[in-house]
């Protein structure tokens, strides 16, 4: 007996990930976050646009599109501290071009003085407010990446 597959449901079982994540699932576990880091409240943006894009979102829909949910981790250690932004779109997320000029201005990429970095996939949005070096950067970058591919 020769098995078939529908193209539609290959197609469907690798957009399944994508579709399935939560912000949740995008955060860092506890178990995940390096020894030396302590979690924090509150927002620790390495520059104001980064918080001023998380607190005021609603602000900018017309442009980016309106948020379904967001998320927001603050963390602290010797010599590192900052936050990851998490967001949730109704649709996929249409702000690049507006993100990039309000995080980097002229430079149009990250700087020593503007850090931020991001990954925008489908209707997520995720910004890292910490050092470009900072381990808790990477390993956050590493698992938002592998499971919004």
């Amino acid at each position: 007996m020769k098995l078939t597959i529908p193209l539609s449901t290959l197609l469907l079982l690798f957009t399944t990930n994508l579709f399935s994540q939560t912000i949740a699932d995008l955060k860092l576990k506890p178990k995940e976050i390096p020894k030396n880091y302590a979690v924090s409240d509150g927002n620790i943006c390495i520059t104001p646009q980064a918080c001023t894009f998380y607190n005021d979102i609603q602000t900018y829909s017309n442009i980016v599109g309106t948020v379904k949910s967001k998320a927001i981790q603050s963390f602290r250690s010797k010599g590192d501290s900052g936050s990851i932004m998490y967001f949730e779109f109704e649709h996929v997320f249409k702000g690049d071009r507006f993100l990039q000029g309000l995080l980097w201005g002229k430079a149009g990429e990250p700087t020593d003085e503007h850090p931020e970095e991001y990954i925008a996939k489908g209707k997520f949005l995720v910004i890292w407010s910490l050092k470009s070096e900072s381990p808790l950067k990477e390993k956050s970058e590493t698992k938002v990446e592998s499971l919004l591919e």
